[in-house]
């Protein structure tokens, strides 16, 4: 008999047969919308706004020579998301869930047109697909999200029902595979970035499931495992590779690989407390760090907005995740729990990631920061994953 782990709890079996969402007047959505997550993610993507417009105003072998380019492409990306995240709560997770077989084979068949001629190399990862007019999508965004509700359906399904306490052996092994399938086609692209992130969300679901302790600390073994053979099976493209070396040792090529993170380091070290004002730092002027409208962003808050201004994003990004765990306890469904923890996780991690490279203490892997970094592909996906935190909310049961 196995052993759920301590996040499994009974709330969810039996399920409450008979009750309903129901919104009056005095109970509209926009009343039961989580206002802190909503307004935490417009500062972001506002603050997102004027650190990609500093990163790129200047650069004009990127902006074509229109100091606005990036900021207005920025402003369209948020706005989209922002409409994707109002269809989303307009849909509800429960409609979605019914939709998760589509939306999941639709994500398999767009990581696998990466791998034909439709697929192009962007910044040495061929994992985009480009659509014209200076747009490209990235499908691995949409991978997270389809992992975390596909996987959410089958593990909540007999415990929602009433059938089970938490999800069986059986239950689990479908579930990995489910994710397996994608993150598998991610890897041959390659995109470690993004299969570090869907690892983590997998790991974040089951805990939040009550599967058996067993399956995470077999899962997390397993992973270490398949990392030493994808590095000793050469799986890695040789600027993967030395991306770990330069982190190992971030003296080993000052000049070549590990040039970003030491330009990263100089600009956010340069920022002091109150920064050096908006579109007023030298190594964000100058053109110092590469990739800085995406991947390095967080640089130039450091340098531009100093300590008070990058702290400032820590704690929006902190409101979110805060938020996100209260609307993972208050619902009285295992389904909602779920994705609100893969949310979590893939949030938490990938913030975590794309800040600590720009310090040193992380391996640089080509992660946006949620809301904030340059991408239409990341900054929809984060904006529907929003969109679900309130429906989750909006929709929970309320008593008659």
């Amino acid at each position: 008999m196995q052993t759920a782990n301590k996040f499994s709890v009974s709330r969810y079996a039996p399920r409450q047969r008979g009750t309903l969402t129901r919104l009056t007047a005095r109970d509209s959505v926009l009343r039961r919308l989580d206002w802190p997550i909503l307004l935490s993610a417009i500062a972001l993507s506002f603050i997102g706004s004027l650190l990609v417009w500093s990163a790129t105003r200047n650069r004009t072998h990127l902006n074509q020579g229109d100091p606005y380019y990036f900021l207005e492409r920025h402003a369209l990306n948020t706005g989209i998301g922002m409409v994707l995240m109002i269809g989303t709560v307009w849909l509800g997770h429960r409609t979605l869930r019914g939709a998760v077989p589509i939306l999941y084979g639709l994500s398999l068949v767009l990581v696998l047109a990466v791998l034909t001629p439709l697929g192009a190399t962007i910044n040495g990862a061929h994992a985009w697909i480009v659509i014209g007019g200076g747009f490209s999508l990235q499908p691995s965004e949409f991978v997270k999200i389809t992992i975390i509700l596909g996987m959410a359906m089958l593990l909540a399904a007999r415990v929602d029902a009433g059938d089970l306490e938490h999800p069986d052996h059986r239950t689990v092994v479908k579930a990995l595979c489910l994710a397996a399938a994608p993150m598998g086609i991610v890897m041959l692209m390659p995109d470690l970035g993004s299969v570090m992130v869907m690892v983590v969300i997998v790991l974040g679901v089951l805990l939040a499931s009550g599967a058996s302790n067993r399956w995470v600390l077999g899962l997390m073994g397993a992973g270490a495992a398949g990392a030493v053979l994808i590095w000793q099976l050469g799986i890695l493209d040789e600027y993967q590779i030395n991306r770990f070396a330069a982190f190992a040792n971030p003296e080993l090529d000052p000049a070549g690989v590990g040039y970003n993170t030491n330009q990263a380091r100089i600009a956010i070290g340069s920022g002091g407390l109150t920064g050096s004002g908006l579109f007023k730092g030298s190594q964000t002027t100058g053109q110092f760090v590469p990739e800085q409208q995406t991947d390095f962003v967080f640089t130039v808050a450091g340098e531009e907005l100093g300590f008070i201004g990058a702290g400032l994003i820590l704690v929006l990004l902190g409101v979110v995740l805060w938020r996100a765990c209260l609307i993972a306890r208050e619902t009285t469904e295992l389904y909602g729990t779920i994705v609100c923890a893969g949310i979590i996780a893939w949030f938490a991690f990938q913030a975590f990631e794309n800040i600590g490279m720009t310090l040193g203490i992380m391996p640089v892997a080509g992660l946006p920061l949620p809301f904030v970094s340059y991408g239409g592909s990341s900054m929809f996906a984060v904006w529907v994953a929003v969109g679900l935190l309130q429906s989750i909310r909006v929709q929970r049961p309320i008593s008659a």
